[in-house]
């Protein structure tokens, strides 16, 4: 895909730097933090996040807090879910890493929080940003795909709204203090 070639290492020079060595590291770390700054400013402008919104974890630009709320009319509605987003320098050519921190249980989330969703992986677009990640996310919550289950228990028993949401209810407020 064209729209994930990163221009600074596209170049025809043989050299291969490593993130983190040199000159070019520096700059990509520049244009990601630029890019960041532009996303976080847009999310804040946004008025329509319908249930979404992230920030910066203090000062790090490259690692922030997302929150997701539950879609209504599903299993999920009233629930608020928090996440991890680590983005590499390569962003926005890489994907963030993205975790629920808020255990949540779910058929494409495992018991760490880890996500099996394709755009966060080999679907992943330069064109995506933290708004489209969290919509994305948001969206798979009310929709998960039980041909590539991360958790079978919630895989098993998604056909059974009422048994589900009162599995998840459990185990969402276990969490609470």
């Amino acid at each position: 895909m064209a729209q994930n070639i990163d221009p600074i290492n596209a170049s025809s020079n043989s050299t291969v730097i490593k993130d983190g060595d040199g000159p070019a590291s520096a700059t990509k770390h520049q244009s990601t933090s630029k890019r960041l700054q532009q996303e976080l400013l847009a999310l804040m402008m946004s008025t329509d996040n319908k249930g979404i919104s992230a920030f910066p974890n203090g000062d790090d630009m490259f690692s922030w807090i997302g929150t997701i709320e539950g879609v209504k009319a599903t299993v999920y509605e009233g629930l608020v879910f928090k996440l991890s987003l680590t983005f590499p320098n390569g962003y926005p050519f890489t994907a963030p890493t993205v975790k629920f921190i808020t255990p949540c249980f779910h058929p494409n989330v495992d018991a760490h929080g880890n996500i099996c969703l394709d755009i966060l992986k080999d679907k992943w677009s330069a064109l995506y940003d933290v708004r489209t990640i969290l919509l994305s996310i948001q969206s798979l919550l009310a929709d998960p795909n039980n041909d590539s289950p991360l958790n079978g228990q919630a895989a098993q028993l998604w056909s059974d709204q009422i048994a589900y949401k009162k599995v998840l209810h459990d185990k969402h407020h276990d969490t609470k203090p």
